[in-house]
C-alpha cells in the first residue's frame, strides 16, 4: 500500500511538472504600452494561449506614457518611449527583460516632445520620432541596454496643407531590413525623410533623395515592408489610404494608392497602424472611428492590394495591432474602450475570426 502511494505521489509529481512545461511551452506572453491616464500606470503584462485566449499577468514597469515599445534584438532589453514634453523633451527608457518583470536601465532624453515611436537596429542604434517637436532623435545602447546620452537630432522643416500639418510631425521612424537606411514619416511636413547614420559623428545624414512627398492631405504615419524588401506600404492617417511606394534609379516614388474605408463610408476616421503577414500575402490596416481591421490581397506581381474585407474591432480606437509570432492570431490594442481583441487568423484566406477580449488600461502599443 505504502510502494502503491509512494508511486502515485511520484507520478502526480512528474504530471505535474510535465503539464506546467506545456503549458509554459503553448503561451506567449507580449508587452502593452498605455497612456498613463485614468487607470493605466505603465507597461503590463499578457499571455496569449495557443487557443488565442488572453490573460493579464499584471503590471510589469510603471513608467509615464510608455506609449511604444521595442526589443533589443538579442530579447534582453526593452526600450520604451516617455510621451511627454518636459522642457521641450520627452524621454526613452531602457529596461532589463526579467521573468518577473522589467527592472529599469537607464532613462535619456528624446531630443523633442512627444516622442511616440522608437525602433532598434541590428549595431543598437536606436531612432525615435518626437510628435511634438517635429524631430528624428539618435541614441545608442550597449549590450546591457544602457543608453547613451542623445547623440544627434534630425530636424525636420516644413508643412503639409490640413490643420493638422501647419509644422512637422515626426510619426515614426524605421530601419530599412537590407539597405543602411533609416525612413522617418513626418505626418506635419506630409513627406518621408531618408537618411543614413554617419557611424564616425554619430549623426543622421540625408540622403540625395532627402524626401518623398505624399498626396495632398495624406498625413502618412506608419509603413511595413513587403518581405521581398522592395515594396514599402505607408499608411495615411488623414487621408485614410495605404500608399504603395517603390524605388527606381535609387529614387523613391509612390507607385500605387488605395482607401482603408469601404466606399460609402463618409463618417470622421483616421487611421492608425499597417502590417503585412510573412509571407507577404495579406496586408492589415486599422481605422479609428470605421473602427475595423481592413484586410487587402496583395498581388504578387506588382506589390497592388484589393480589399477583401472588413473586420470589426469590438471596440474603440484600434491605435495598434500586432500578429502574434507564428502569425495564427492578430491582436488589437483599443485606446479608448479599454480592451486588447484577439482574432484568429486564417492563413489561406487571410481572414479574422473573433476568439478573445481582456481588458486593458488605454492600451496603445502591444509587442511580443
Amino acid at each position: 500500500m505504502i510502494k502503491s502511494t509512494v508511486f502515485f505521489v511520484v507520478l502526480v509529481v512528474v504530471f505535474s511538472c510535465k503539464t506546467s512545461k506545456v503549458k509554459e511551452e503553448t503561451s506567449e506572453s507580449f508587452y502593452v504600452g498605455t497612456y498613463t491616464k485614468k487607470d493605466a500606470k505603465g507597461i503590463y503584462k499578457y499571455e496569449l494561449s495557443k487557443e488565442g485566449n488572453l490573460q493579464q499577468v499584471g503590471l510589469v514597469a510603471e513608467t509615464i506614457n510608455p506609449t511604444f515599445l521595442v526589443k533589443s534584438k538579442d530579447k534582453k532589453s526593452l526600450f520604451a518611449v516617455g510621451e511627454t514634453n518636459e522642457n521641450g523633451t520627452g524621454f526613452v527608457k531602457s529596461f532589463k527583460i526579467e521573468k518577473e518583470g522589467l527592472t529599469l536601465i537607464s532613462n535619456e532624453k528624446s531630443g523633442g516632445g512627444g516622442p511616440c515611436f522608437v525602433a532598434i537596429n541590428d549595431d543598437n542604434y536606436i531612432v525615435t520620432a518626437n510628435y511634438g517637436g517635429g524631430s528624428v532623435g539618435l541614441l545608442k545602447a550597449d549590450n546591457t541596454g544602457k543608453l547613451s546620452e542623445l547623440l544627434f537630432v534630425q530636424q525636420h522643416v516644413g508643412k503639409g496643407t490640413t490643420n493638422r500639418q501647419k509644422a512637422p510631425h515626426a510619426h515614426s521612424a524605421w530601419f530599412h531590413p537590407v539597405k543602411k537606411e533609416i525612413i522617418s514619416i513626418d505626418l506635419g511636413t506630409n513627406q518621408l525623410w531618408f537618411s543614413t547614420i554617419d557611424a564616425t559623428k554619430n549623426e543622421l545624414v540625408l540622403t540625395p533623395q532627402k524626401t518623398l512627398k505624399m498626396a495632398d492631405g495624406a498625413g502618412p504615419r506608419h509603413l511595413t515592408f513587403h518581405p521581398n524588401n522592395k515594396w514599402i506600404y505607408v499608411l495615411n492617417e488623414l487621408n485614410n489610404t495605404v500608399s504603395l511606394v517603390k524605388e527606381k534609379n535609387e529614387s523613391y516614388y509612390v507607385d500605387f494608392s488605395i482607401s482603408t474605408l469601404p466606399k460609402d463610408f463618409v463618417a470622421y476616421s483616421k487611421a492608425a497602424d499597417i502590417h503585412i503577414s510573412k509571407d507577404g500575402k495579406f496586408l492589415y490596416a486599422s481605422n479609428r472611428g470605421h473602427e475595423s481591421i481592413v484586410i487587402y490581397e496583395v498581388n504578387p506581381e506588382n506589390g497592388t492590394l484589393k480589399t477583401i474585407g472588413y473586420e470589426p474591432v469590438l471596440g474603440k480606437s484600434p491605435r495598434n495591432f500586432s500578429l502574434s509570432p507564428n502569425e495564427n492570431f492578430l491582436l488589437v490594442a483599443n485606446q479608448d474602450t479599454d480592451n486588447i481583441i484577439s482574432f484568429k487568423r486564417n492563413s489561406a484566406t487571410g481572414m479574422l475570426t473573433f476568439v478573445s477580449e481582456v481588458s486593458a488600461p488605454m492600451p496603445v502599443c502591444i509587442l511580443f
